[in-house]
């Protein structure tokens, strides 16, 4: 019986290191989505995550002897700091096993938390594996990161928190999905106090854990998880956490690594916090589910699980949240390979917004553009554009979902040029405001012909961007006249090695 966890709840022991987090409104979302969106911010936990709640309970309530011995853990992420920062309230040693390959910071947060972090093996299989030898051999504690009464009861505080703090109805509770122990102690809760509203669990679609077992009524061990939300990357629900999920979770949504981009996005607009891919799940599955069902003035919550964002994945996060949003299409458009049909082609798009635009000369025949498209209308708008360049005579493919385009071919979209002559390379700063584009290009004219052209809108208040130029020695005084009267900020860079290395 899933009410045995009410007690445990009630009398779960948190707050000696956790917070009770606010419950806010996301105005601009809520605006956009015409829902009234609450935000459950749990990335403001003192190691930026909820594990805290659970481990600190789960050691708040070993026995004595079990204390003595010590605690230990496989992590790589936040049950590692959330069990290093228990043990070390409560005075007990606490070992935390991670992968090698485990970023530092994580490590390092370990260790200044009080734990001993031991790096072993390549994956958390691996590391899970050498933490029940230890634990044997040592006679520690082994604390699980989900599957686990009181870890459960630890998390189904935030659910007590959510009803004191909004006694008023509420549609739905949407949850980040793992190993379950989130959505476990929350819809144990909730569906005991408050069974109409809907306990809903978000997973990455390479993720699917509960979605999967929910499909097939038993536990399912997945052949391999996505790594972009690390934080549910989780193989197989818990035991435990399964068979409450089983009774209290109304329904499971799976959503794209676009998605996600965009939710984290979305949260940085309403509370200037940069939140985990993980962390960000619950948003993503808002707006889907606000969209299918065509829901208006619903009260939603979504459980903001972690911010431990590592900093190098925000360009990352950046490249995907529009396409995630569907405010950007990405389309490889053949164009002619002669003096002026660059222009032609940006008149064409008409006043869209150019996200991204690269190209490099192949041959006499026909030029292959990889470009990106803002868009203000979605998929019916691309579908629109689409007809329009078509009808036009270009051959133009939709590569808006495709992976290897959005993460390694925008970047090679280059290379020598052997049949390249008189070519002199530059580069532009240009304003970033609909028509930049075209007035370079009207600037140049139809006289010389463009052989590379790489640009990248990053919302800044410039755009930068390299252009080679066909241009026989005789003409460059020329070319320099009509480029200073453009009156964009430029540098000649016919001389720089790298150049020399890839590209000429």
């Amino acid at each position: 019986m899933t009410t045995k966890y009410i007690e445990r709840i009630l009398t779960a022991r948190v707050y000696d290191v956790a917070d009770e987090t606010p419950l806010e409104l996301a105005p601009r979302l809520s605006s956009r989505l015409d829902n009234r969106v609450l935000l459950k911010r749990e990335d403001l936990q003192p190691v930026f995550s909820f594990k805290l709640r659970g481990a600190y309970n789960k050691l708040y309530r070993l026995s004595d002897d079990e204390k003595s011995h010590g605690v230990i853990a496989a992590s790589a992420g936040n049950h590692a700091q959330g069990v290093a920062l228990a043990g070390a309230g409560l005075g007990i040693k606490s070992i935390i096993v991670m992968p090698r390959t485990t970023p530092d910071i994580k490590v390092d947060s370990v260790r200044r938390l009080g734990g001993r972090a031991i790096l072993h093996g390549d994956s958390y299989d691996e590391a899970y594996a050498h933490a029940l030898k230890l634990a044997e051999e040592q006679g520690l504690s082994f604390i699980h990161p989900f599957d686990d009464p009181d870890v459960i009861a630890g998390q189904g505080t935030i659910a007590m928190e959510i009803m004191r703090q909004h006694p008023d109805p509420i549609d739905a509770i949407f949850v980040p999905v793992g190993g379950g122990g989130l959505i476990a102690g929350i819809s144990a809760y909730i569906k005991y106090l408050r069974p109409e509203i809907k306990i809903i669990g978000v997973e990455p679609d390479d993720s699917p854990t509960l979605h999967e077992a929910l499909k097939k009524n038993r536990r399912v061990m997945l052949d391999e998880v996505g790594l972009f939300a690390d934080g549910v990357a989780v193989r197989q629900i818990g035991k435990e956490t399964f068979r409450i999920a089983k009774k209290c979770v109304d329904e499971t949504i799976l959503v794209s690594t676009d998605e996600i981009c965009a939710a984290i996005k979305d949260i940085f607009e309403d509370t200037r916090s940069m939140t985990e891919p993980a962390g960000a799940l619950a948003i993503a599955g808002i707006k889907k589910y606000v969209e299918s069902q065509g829901l208006k003035e619903k009260t939603l919550v979504a459980i903001n699980s972690g911010a431990n964002l590592n900093f190098e994945r925000l360009r990352h996060v950046t490249e995907r949240a529009e396409v995630g949003e569907g405010r950007e299409a990405l389309l490889a458009v053949t164009i002619p390979e002669r003096p002026g049909s660059f222009k032609t082609f940006s008149q064409a798009i008409g006043k869209r917004g150019i996200t991204e635009f690269n190209y490099r000369y192949a041959d006499h025949r026909d030029a292959l553009v990889f470009a990106g498209i803002k868009l203000s209308q979605g998929e019916s708008e691309k579908r629109t554009l689409m007809d329009h360049l078509q009808a036009q005579g270009y051959a133009v493919l939709d590569i808006t979902d495709n992976d290897v385009a959005k993460l390694h071919l925008r970047y090679m979209v280059g290379g020598h040029a052997p049949n390249v002559h008189n070519e002199r390379l530059f580069r532009f700063v240009f304003p970033e405001r609909p028509g930049a584009l075209q007035r370079f290009l009207t600037a140049l004219g139809n006289r010389w012909n463009i052989s590379l052209f790489h640009y990248r809108n990053h919302g800044s208040a410039h755009g930068r961007v390299l252009v080679g130029i066909q241009t026989p020695t005789a003409e460059l005084d020329e070319l320099r006249t009509s480029l200073d009267k453009l009156g964009y900020q430029y540098w000649e860079e016919s001389d720089n090695p790298v150049y020399r290395l890839f590209l000429s």
